[in-house]
């Protein structure tokens, strides 16, 4: 009897141990199974982009993050999570495809492990220009991520990089370093594609252009942000001396007198639209290609109208009967159709061969502060008409110098009329030479830019003094208008004229 008692307890116990086996196993597969469905709804909620995170080296999803997030890296993303750059434009790809940072330590360590978050968007540069950077295979230029989110940018320092505007940014060549670092607020990162070309995939950013110390003993400061300026300045003015002397003076307002004012206004123009490249720094505020269309209108309809000034005294010394008024206003408006008309023309052809038949490739190797600028195709168009205008007024000039020399006795319209065939020819060689050494200063040489600096400066002033200061019937009209109180003049006849014992030509 007490046999068989002891017999039901083992029995009991022995069912009651197996029983709390059953019940722990039970409860250590509930536990698995919560961790394991916790785990992939964090990582769903992750590819929806809330309050993820990411590891480099672990596939999970990458999200966007708050600066107030502890124990991650902000990353600057040019474009959404599930986007890319697809030729230069942020386009929506799959979850295979999407931009995985790597990380890279100080010490040179690539793949570290880093907890990081996106923050979508380009850097605020403010007032600093903003600068494209593609690393490929090959490439002058190495993107490097680090451990802390800087964007370090190595640079080929072997490639002659003298008169690109990237390179100011490092200082002299001697002290050039082979990288620079970038804040999380200083550049945005991504991947990129090219559909066409040699390098395919790229890595892509955009940063901010870091500023350089200014050296006021730095020859290119001083000639492209000090001096440059300051000749724009003194040129504008000097042009607008010549322009309001032959529009005030009454008798100064003929043929003549109105075409001098006309070139003298396109050049002032001309000087303006320069002006805006000078200062890249405002990049934000001007569209380059813009200024450039005006300054080239500007410079062509210069051209055309000196061409007209050139053709009317050609064909007046070729003229039998010779006979001046102060004022010919339908001359005037017959040579306005021909010059205005012709630069039109030839300024929508060169800007609709830019925009609709020059190369994308031609168009990326003219781009100043990340702005495109005219192509080589639509400068051809501008500046082909101005070399054809040129050989036309040296041949007005050498056959109008043939009827001069035939001739041995001169009136008085005579002697005015070869007065404006040497300001013709005069005027013909100062614009000439500035047009040239325009042309020669996109040449990858600092000393011709630095010449047409110079050019451009003394242009101005060789016109005042050949339109208004050589010309000694305008200072004695000068003299005649500002020092001396008379009646002004009522007849139609002219300097010539108005003043028949005081001609001076």
């Amino acid at each position: 009897m007490l046999f068989k008692q002891l017999t039901q307890r083992q029995t009991v116990g022995s069912m009651d141990y197996r029983s709390v086996n059953r019940w722990l196993i039970l409860a250590y597969s509930l536990a698995l199974m919560t961790v394991k469905a916790h785990a992939n709804l964090q990582q769903q909620t992750g590819d929806t982009g809330h309050n993820d995170a990411g590891i480099n080296g672990v596939g999970f999803g990458t999200g966007y993050g708050n600066d107030g997030d502890e124990g991650f890296v902000m990353i600057n993303k040019c474009c959404e999570k599930f986007e890319i750059r697809i030729d230069s434009i942020c386009s929506q790809v799959n979850k295979s495809e999407y931009y995985q940072p790597m990380f890279t330590s100080y010490g040179g360590q690539h793949n570290m492990p880093v907890k990081y978050k996106f923050v979508i968007g380009l850097p605020a540069c403010g007032s600093m220009q903003t600068w494209p950077i593609y690393h490929y295979q090959g490439s002058p230029d190495k993107l490097v991520l680090l451990e802390d989110g800087k964007l370090r940018h190595y640079t080929n320092t072997n490639e002659d990089d003298e008169n690109s505007d990237y390179s100011e940014s490092f200082g002299d060549d001697e002290n050039k370093p082979l990288f620079y670092d970038y804040g999380r607020d200083q550049y945005c990162i991504d991947r990129a594609i090219s559909t066409s070309g040699n390098h395919r995939q790229v890595l892509f950013a955009n940063i901010c252009l870091a500023k350089k110390e200014l050296k006021w003993t730095d020859t290119s400061f001083l000639m492209r942000k000090i001096l440059n300026p300051i000749f724009h300045v003194i040129s504008l003015i000097m042009l607008l001396i010549i322009a309001i002397v032959y529009f005030i003076l009454p008798t100064l307002r003929d043929l003549v007198g109105n075409i001098v004012t006309t070139i003298a206004v396109c050049l002032m123009v001309g000087q303006v639209a320069d002006l805006v490249r000078i200062f890249t720094e405002f990049t934000s505020h001007v569209s380059f290609i813009v200024a450039d269309i005006i300054l080239y209108f500007s410079i062509l309809a210069a051209f055309f109208w000196l061409n007209s000034f050139g053709y009317y005294i050609w064909k007046t010394f070729r003229s039998r009967n010779v006979f001046l008024r102060v004022t010919d206003a339908r001359k005037y408006c017959y040579y306005s159709a021909y010059a205005w008309g012709t630069t039109a023309f030839m300024a929508a052809m060169a800007v609709f061969a830019h925009f609709f038949l020059d190369a994308e490739t031609y168009k990326k190797q003219n781009v100043v502060a990340d702005q495109e600028t005219m192509g080589w195709l639509g400068i051809a168009i501008f500046f082909a008409p101005i070399a054809c205008t040129i050989l036309v007024d040296i041949f007005f000039y050498v056959t109008t110098l043939k009827l001069i020399n035939r001739r041995n006795v001169y009136g008085r319209i005579q002697h005015k009329l070869k007065a404006n065939f040497i300001m013709f020819a005069l005027m013909l060689l100062v614009l000439t030479a500035g047009w040239l050494f325009l042309c020669l200063s996109w040449l990858n040489f600092e000393g011709l830019f630095y010449a047409q600096i110079v050019v451009n400066a003394l242009q101005s002033p060789l016109l005042l003094y050949i339109c208004v200061l050589r010309q000694k019937h305008v200072t004695f009209l000068l003299k005649k208008s500002c020092c001396y109180n008379e009646p002004p003049s009522t007849n139609d006849w002219g300097d010539e004229m108005h003043y028949m014992n005081c001609n001076d030509y």
